[in-house]
């Protein structure tokens, strides 16, 4: 019922637009300037911000006023990896053989929403089976509630690498995927499967410039894709207004990577200083997911919970990565906030802010790197990342002071995504 009166408002909110709503901020947070005002009016019209003044302007006529007076408010956050088609369970390998493309829809659809309860209002879906695409459309329509969705589709990678579906099946089950379902070898191919990729209707392309950590193979760090064909992935990609995500473990994977002019390296693992250097000249940069990493770490430790080459893999790659950040953050290396949602619980993204904290990165600086740089990596500083005049109303509000207690970031109790509530306002 609750899922069914939200699509109502998203369908039938025109009728909200002919009046403002006034937000009273006890609290709001300036990421871009990383400061922290008091006592704030944020003025919305229709689904965007109409105006930000100092003090509890008075509201006139059919105005609508929020009062979140005792609340911390900030920009919608974003999380710029997620997988919101599938969350990580004992079972994981049973899942390819027993679920049907509607299967996933059905749970990407309680994903999205959990994602938005948690106040991202935005993300960038890096890999599944093509339904986020569908999920994506569904979303900004209206039918569903979630977060506005920027979708790579299907991931590319190299034959038996991270990211073939085929890895670990029978001999006579392998068979050779190509293109269509993410498997590339050679400059050939790799241009075939940007433009496929394009074709479907992604907004990012997803490449696995190096071995992963969840796949049933048995090195999670080498080097997978070579010079030539990581060159000729993102000048196709640019070719096609695209930018590109490069899971990246490996110190070498990710060099290449950064060399050939990728947008972003995700996990970042085993960067090692030139590796740093090169994500300092080339402005790249680095989405660390450190929640992902301990998430791994600890369900590798539950009997059973992943196939032994997975488990080690594990054990090995997921405590690294909050030591990385720390190291690239001290060096300063540009960070964007992402956590690979759906190797753990949807809804549990704000764990990365406090694992950020913990490695040294101070409160306004994390909230920032939700929002500001966040926005500028996925290209949309123009619309989100800041609430200022002109920009897309995405707000959010959490119990309590982050920059005294990083935890409040786990307490969101109001959500607006595009001028629509959510989540509290009463």
């Amino acid at each position: 019922m609750r899922k069914l009166l939200l699509c109502m408002a998203v369908l039938g909110s025109q009728w909200l637009y002919a009046q403002k709503t006034i937000i009273y901020c006890g609290k709001l947070v300036d990421p871009k300037n990383l400061q922290v005002l008091s006592e704030m009016s944020v003025v919305v019209e229709g689904n965007k911000i109409a105006g930000v003044e100092k003090g509890y302007i008075s509201a006139t006529g059919a105005d609508k006023v929020i009062d979140l007076k005792k609340l911390t408010v900030m920009p919608g956050l974003i999380d710029c990896h997620v997988h919101l088609e599938d969350e990580i369970s004992p079972n994981d390998f049973e899942k390819h053989f027993k679920l049907n493309p509607a299967d996933h829809a059905y749970l990407a659809m309680g994903n999205a929403d959990s994602t938005l309860l948690a106040g991202f209002t935005t993300v960038r879906d890096l890999g599944g089976s093509g339904v986020n695409i569908s999920l994506r459309n569904a979303i900004n329509k209206g039918l569903v509630p979630g977060p506005r969705v920027f979708t790579a589709g299907k991931a590319l990678g190299s034959t038996g690498g991270h990211g073939d579906p085929t890895n670990g099946l029978r001999e006579d089950l392998m068979g050779d995927p190509g293109p269509s379902v993410g498997v590339v070898n050679g400059v050939d191919e790799c241009i075939k499967a940007v433009r496929m990729r394009y074709k479907e209707g992604v907004d990012v392309i997803k490449v696995m410039s190096t071995g992963g950590v969840l796949s049933l193979e048995k090195d999670g760090t080498g080097a997978q894709l070579n010079d030539d064909e990581l060159k000729a992935l993102v000048a196709t990609a640019k070719d096609y207004g695209l930018k590109v995500a490069a899971h990246a473990h490996g110190a070498e994977g990710i060099k290449r990577a950064i060399r050939a002019g990728v947008a972003s390296i995700e996990h970042g693992t085993y960067m090692d200083d030139e590796a740093i250097q090169l994500f300092k000249e080339r402005g790249t940069y680095f989405v660390p997911t450190i929640t992902a990493g301990k998430s791994v770490a600890d369900s590798a430790k539950k009997p059973g919970f992943f196939p032994a080459v997975i488990a080690g893999k594990a054990q090995a790659v997921g405590p690294l990565i909050q030591n990385t950040f720390a190291k690239a953050y001290k060096a300063g290396v540009k960070i964007a906030f992402g956590t690979d949602a759906g190797v753990y619980k949807h809804g549990k993204n704000w764990m990365e802010f406090v694992y950020m904290n913990e490695a040294g990165m101070p409160p306004l600086e994390t909230i920032k790197s939700a929002t500001v740089s966040a926005a500028d990596l996925i290209g949309i500083s123009d619309k989100v990342g800041t609430i200022e005049t002109g920009k897309l109303a995405d707000i959010i509000a959490v119990d309590g002071d982050p920059v005294a207690d990083i935890h409040a970031m786990g307490k969101v109790s109001f959500v607006m995504k595009n001028g629509v509530v959510y989540k509290g306002g009463k």
